[in-house]
């Protein structure tokens, strides 16, 4: 871990694509890599590192760091929850990327870390900032992101009414494509709760009609 902690700070495209192969292999063998969390401060400064990777305008480098960051899920599981406000603000600007695959490789990772870092409304609740990004399709992944969340884990392990608001505010979006996965949420909230969401929208002074 020390010769990665070293590695990772490089600036280098090449040697970035390289020592990142690397770690992805370290991680993967738990008999070559006891030492991963031996000393918690070298720890988060790799993880912090990767973050900088994520940020990366070099999509490979962006795509590569979300792919250890999810190997250190998947090998830190639950201890990667004090991480989570680290990775999550990058996670979600590369929701907003020029690339799909960028895109889609984003979410899935914020999905993960439901899955094994923490429970899903402990990340919404740090997610929740997402519906007022700067970037429309940043906007637009929150709420993408909302449909995937609650087609995997349905509506009982979040607090909806918390999150309902956002939506109703992304109907007024200045961008048809954020208003369209605004409203594909709301359905798919309706489809969970039925008509509680309704009386929800009503009180919100949505008009019957819409």
């Amino acid at each position: 871990m020390d010769y990665f902690c070293e590695q990772v700070q490089q600036k280098d495209v090449g040697r970035r694509m390289q020592v990142g192969q690397e770690l992805l292999e370290y991680l993967g063998d738990p008999a070559r890599s006891p030492d991963v969390e031996q000393d918690q401060q070298r720890l988060d400064k790799v993880i912090d590192e990767l973050t900088g990777w994520v940020n990366s305008s070099n999509f490979k480098v962006a795509l590569l760091g979300l792919d250890v960051l999810g190997a250190f899920i998947d090998r830190l599981s639950g201890r990667f929850k004090s991480y989570i406000g680290t990775v999550l603000l990058p996670l979600i600007d590369r929701m907003g990327d020029a690339k799909d695959q960028v895109r889609e490789q984003a979410q899935s990772l914020i999905l993960k870390l439901m899955d094994e870092a923490a429970p899903p409304m402990y990340i919404w609740e740090r997610l929740a900032v997402g519906f007022k990004h700067k970037n429309y399709r940043s906007r637009e992944g929150v709420c993408l992101c909302l449909i995937a969340t609650l087609n995997i884990y349905g509506a009982q392990p979040l607090i909806l009414s918390k999150l309902v608001p956002h939506l109703c505010t992304a109907f007024g979006d200045s961008n048809s494509q954020v208003r369209d996965a605004a409203i594909l949420a709301i359905v798919e909230v309706y489809r969970h709760v039925g008509e509680k969401v309704r009386i929800d929208l009503t009180k919100r002074g949505i008009p019957p009609g819409r």
